[in-house]
């Protein structure tokens, strides 16, 4: 019971719920990215495969972190926009970082995008906690407040 115990505690931590959530949004990421490049790679530049493949990947992302990491609700379309903001920033330089890593650099693509994924990954952990999914604090959401429902055994806001 106490195994079980501390694995639902390590839930009850932003970060560590980022972080789980972080490794299924890259792996499902860099899968998108693989697939579509190993599949239609010969035809299609890897810059559109990376476009398309941010497209999706984003969109998978948000729900599982608004709904697993950030534990949200409300003005999901104001959030959405929020957080494809973050993550347009990650793409522009995702745009400029791939191609100097494959052609100036002379690594492969999918190693070279998967030492990009790592690279942003970071930071938008600090935007979405900052920027796309903060909510107002209320009267019972200060510090004392939080710790008080914590000491009573009682869900506080992560």
């Amino acid at each position: 019971m106490t195994g079980l115990r501390g694995v639902r505690g390590v839930f009850d931590h932003q970060v560590m719920r980022f972080v789980m959530v972080g490794v299924v949004n890259s792996v499902f990421g860099f899968g998108v990215f693989a697939g579509l490049q190993l599949t239609i790679g010969g035809g299609i530049h890897y810059l559109v495969i990376l476009v398309i493949s941010h497209v999706l990947s984003v969109l998978e992302a948000y729900v599982l972190q608004r709904w697993l990491v950030f534990r949200v609700s409300g003005r999901w379309w104001r959030d959405l926009a929020r957080f494809w903001s973050v993550y347009l920033v990650a793409l522009a330089i995702n745009l400029v970082a791939l191609p100097l890593l494959v052609e100036v650099a002379h690594v492969s693509v999918l190693p070279a995008q998967a030492i990009v994924m790592l690279g942003v990954a970071m930071g938008t952990f600090v935007a979405h906690r900052s920027f796309t999914f903060r909510r107002p604090l209320g009267p019972s959401d200060h510090p004392g407040a939080v710790e008080i429902r914590r000491a009573l055994g009682r869900e506080a806001s992560s």
